[in-house]
């Protein structure tokens, strides 16, 4: 039976600290896991190489009894492969060790002829039969792209995870957020329950809104004559075109709150943010002969009140 070096069948030096390690392991474990290498059995088999290793250098006292296997393995060899047990539990007072199961990701219920001989079956306290450990399944995440109009009004999209058919809806979502679908992610281990699939929801920009939460923010071009006499002006929103009141002498940049015109609130009906409507006065362009002297009036009769104030 050949020795399995472990720390070469997860990439790091024998120095490693238990971080590296467990890093190495999990960057293994997605890589070859069977879910995403379905009917690969090279990749199985990297797979439970992979989790081999993780059970021995992941635990410590595991770790430094391997060490001292691997310093000692050619006077096993040449012993015959006899009484290397029998002596590791003398030195130990006579005490077993069992392996419970992987420690983590999700493991493999199999394991090599040598681990078995040496951390399961020879060291195991149940006659030699290595228990076997319930494990969750792979949490599996997905993007989505959204216009804004969509998680405005609500969307929904299909996925398929595993061969089964999924709808999602989209309302009121944020760009940024995570929404997790519980027990649809991979398959568990021996009996254990389903991963979960986390969904990162990703908003496109939009050329007229600015979205804060909830809230949105836009400009509201209002034109000249109803800034200076006040009226009603066109405001786009989210529902559609809708007309606004403009007080007489309207500041240009004054910011206008629209309730409950902003986004839906996520997960909550008939609940919406608001839409902040800032003013921008449309100085009118191409004016005619009798609009230019009216507005030349105008400046004379202005300048001719600040003279008599």
């Amino acid at each position: 039976m050949d020795f399995k070096d472990y720390y070469k069948i997860l990439g790091v030096d024998k120095t490693a600290s238990a971080d590296d390690i467990k890093k190495a392991y999990r960057k293994l474990a997605v890589k070859y896991h069977p879910d995403k290498n379905q009917g690969n059995k090279q990749a199985e088999e990297k797979f439970k190489e992979a989790n081999e290793a993780n059970e021995i250098l992941g635990n410590p006292e595991k770790r430094k009894k391997y060490d001292e296997l691997g310093a000692n393995w050619k006077q096993y060899e040449n012993q015959g492969g006899q009484g290397y047990n029998q002596g590791r539990n003398q030195q130990q007072g006579g005490q077993r060790y069992y392996s419970s199961g992987n420690e983590g990701f999700e493991g493999s219920e199999n394991f090599s002829d040598f681990f078995e001989s040496y951390f399961g079956g020879n060291f195991g306290s149940q006659g030699g039969q290595r228990g076997r450990r319930s494990q969750s399944g792979s949490d599996y995440e997905a993007e989505v792209q959204l216009s804004l109009e969509e998680a405005y009004a609500g969307t929904s999209r299909m996925m398929e995870v595993n061969g089964e058919k999924l709808q999602m809806k989209f309302k009121g979502v944020q760009e940024g957020q995570k929404l997790r679908i519980k027990g649809k992610g991979g398959q568990g281990l021996n009996g254990g329950t389903r991963g979960d699939i986390y969904v990162n929801v990703h908003i496109a920009p939009h050329p007229h809104f600015e979205r804060k939460g909830d809230d949105l923010y836009c400009e509201a071009p209002v034109e000249l004559y109803t800034a200076i006499l006040g009226g009603k002006s066109p405001v786009r929103t989210m529902k559609g075109i809708i007309k606004i009141d403009i007080a007489k002498e309207m500041d240009n940049g004054k910011t206008l709150r629209l309730k409950g015109m902003g986004m839906p609130k996520f997960g909550k009906e008939n609940e919406f943010g608001d839409l902040y409507a800032k003013v921008k006065i449309i100085i009118p362009k191409k004016l005619t002969v009798k609009e230019i002297e009216l507005f030349e009036q105008l400046s004379q009769l202005k300048l001719k009140n600040q003279a008599t104030d």
